[in-house]
C-alpha cells in the first residue's frame, strides 16, 4: 500500500502536475480542485509563478483557482456531512456539540471565509469538515470559500507583482502573526455580537436550561 501511494505521488508530481501547470488559467482551476479535495499542493507558490509569468491576467488565475478550491472543497465537506457528527460526538459530549453547532450557525459565512483567506498553517480542511458536520448549505459554503480564496490570492498576486515571487516567503513568514490577529478580531467580534443578542433576549442566558 505504501509503495502504491508513493507511485501515485511520483506520477502526480512528475507527470500530471507539470501538464496542469502548462494549462495556465485552466490549470490553476484544476490544481486548486485537487488541492482542496485530495492531494495537497503549494497553491500560493504556484499562483506566484503563474502571476509572475503572466501579470496582465493575474485576476483570471485568482478567479479560476478560487472557483476550483470551492468545487474541490465539496469532497471533505461531504465527508463531514455524511458521518462527521458521530466522529465529533466520540470526542465531545452532546451539550458541547450543540454549543459548537450554534456558534458556527450564527457566523457560518465568516467561519468559512476567514480560514479560506488565511495562508498555511491554517487547518483549512478541518473548517471545511466542520461546515459539513454542522450542515452549512452548499451554495453559501462555496461562496464563502470562493470569497476567502479570491481575497487571499488577489492580495498575494499584488504582492508578487510588486515584490516578485519571493512574496510567498514574506506571507508565510508572517502567517502565524496574521492568524493570531485575525483570530483575535474574530473572537472580539463574536463576543460583541453575543452580548448584543443576550441583551435583546434573542439568546437566552441559559440556552440549555429546562426552565
Amino acid at each position: 500500500m505504501k509503495h502504491l501511494f508513493q507511485s501515485i505521488w511520483l506520477k502526480w508530481k512528475l507527470v500530471i502536475l507539470p501538464v496542469l501547470i502548462k494549462w495556465g488559467i485552466l490549470g490553476a482551476g484544476a490544481v486548486a480542485v485537487m488541492d482542496s479535495s485530495t492531494i495537497p499542493v503549494p497553491m500560493d507558490a504556484m499562483i506566484a509563478v503563474w502571476v509572475w509569468k503572466d501579470q496582465g491576467h493575474f485576476w483570471a488565475y485568482c478567479l479560476m483557482a478560487a472557483l476550483g478550491s470551492a468545487v474541490g472543497g465539496l469532497l471533505p465537506y461531504a465527508l463531514g456531512r455524511a458521518g462527521g457528527e458521530l466522529f465529533i460526538l466520540k470526542r465531545v459530549n452532546r451539550e458541547r456539540y450543540e454549543r459548537m453547532k450554534l456558534r458556527f450557525e450564527n457566523q457560518e459565512f465568516l467561519a468559512m471565509a476567514i480560514p479560506s483567506a488565511l495562508p498555511p498553517p491554517t487547518p483549512w480542511k478541518a473548517f471545511v469538515f466542520a461546515a459539513g458536520v454542522f450542515e452549512m448549505r452548499v451554495l453559501p459554503f462555496m461562496l464563502a470559500v470562493f470569497t476567502g480564496r479570491l481575497v487571499r490570492w488577489l492580495v498575494l498576486s499584488l504582492l508578487v507583482i510588486k515584490l516578485g515571487p519571493g512574496a510567498v516567503q514574506v506571507v508565510e513568514h508572517h502567517a502565524l502573526s496574521l492568524l493570531l490577529v485575525v483570530g483575535g478580531v474574530a473572537l472580539i467580534g463574536f463576543a460583541i455580537w453575543w452580548r448584543r443578542k443576550r441583551k435583546t433576549g434573542e439568546i437566552p442566558k441559559h440556552p440549555l436550561s429546562s426552565e
